[in-house]
């Protein structure tokens, strides 16, 4: 059964910024769909042999209120889980993101800032009486807002939430420079000084056999699992989407690569979303 999450309220209040957390959740967003075309969107989502379950629909303030009233009762009437989320905050804090930002209102007519928002606010009264969760973010930073948001709406953030990339590297071409954990594999007994082994790769069973025979392998990467279980919940309950360990070793082609595809394993097995580069090997 398809799931719609329907994002609306106040301009300056932070739709947007509620539909990136959504959509780092692995919901797929659209924004700024007029009302008129909720119906496609709804028949698209539910049309047999679609991947798309999850949609989120952000509705700006340009939507007449009617059309938009309408659109979403039809969107209700159907069998897919919809939750309406309307987003304000005061007056006072609106006026002042709009001031920062150098913006202007998309409903400016000619009036004050003040009464414009007024305005907006008393037009759009009956869609937040008709909501299902209401967020106030006057005193939210974005960090805050994603954290509402998932407890809100009962979103559970889980490993495979957070893409995961573990690359290997060798540390004379440089170090990479988007890696967020450097994990040095240096120490570990190089099979470059084997003279067989030495045109191999990482990938190739004997280098990988060579490096995972020594004790210091096995407890590197048993005291190495104990870290990432620290860590990675903690990156991911921070909202953390994206994550780059990156595993070096002198050239990049032996002991960085048989670590980085064990690590790739062990995170596979416990649920992460985690992906395979090989930086430097072909160097």
């Amino acid at each position: 059964m398809s799931e719609f999450i329907v994002i609306t309220g106040l301009s300056g209040a932070g739709r947007t910024q509620a539909a990136n957390v959504l959509e780092d959740l692995g919901w797929f967003v659209i924004d700024n769909l007029p009302p008129a075309l909720i119906d496609k969107v709804t028949e698209l989502a539910q049309a047999p042999g679609t991947s798309i379950e999850r949609v989120v629909l952000v509705i700006g303030p340009r939507a007449g209120l009617e059309e938009l009233t309408v659109g979403l009762a039809k969107l209700r009437a159907t069998d897919a889980t919809v939750r309406v989320v309307f987003l304000e905050a005061s007056d006072k804090v609106l006026v002042r993101r709009f001031t920062d930002t150098r913006r202007r209102h998309p409903l400016a007519d000619g009036e004050g800032m003040v009464e414009t928002i007024e305005r907006e606010r008393a037009t759009l009264a009956p869609v937040k009486a008709e909501a299902d969760v209401v967020v106030d973010t006057t005193d939210l930073n974005v960090h805050q807002l994603r954290e509402r948001i998932v407890a809100l709406l009962h979103l559970d953030r889980t490993a495979a939430a957070m893409q995961t990339t573990v690359l290997s590297f060798g540390y004379k071409h440089g170090l990479p420079l988007d890696a967020d954990l450097v994990i040095d594999c240096r120490f570990l007994p190089n099979p470059h000084w084997v003279e067989h082994l030495r045109p191999r790769s990482g990938d190739d069973p004997e280098v990988r056999e060579y490096v995972m025979a020594f004790p210091e392998t096995n407890e590197f990467l048993r005291r190495l699992d104990h870290l990432l279980e620290l860590v990675l919940p903690a990156y991911l309950q921070e909202g953390k989407s994206y994550l780059t360990l990156a595993l070096g070793c002198t050239g990049g082609r032996h002991r960085s690569v048989v670590i980085a595809g064990e690590v790739v394993k062990r995170l596979r097995r416990k649920g992460f979303n985690a992906s395979l580069v090989h930086r430097d090997v072909e160097r």
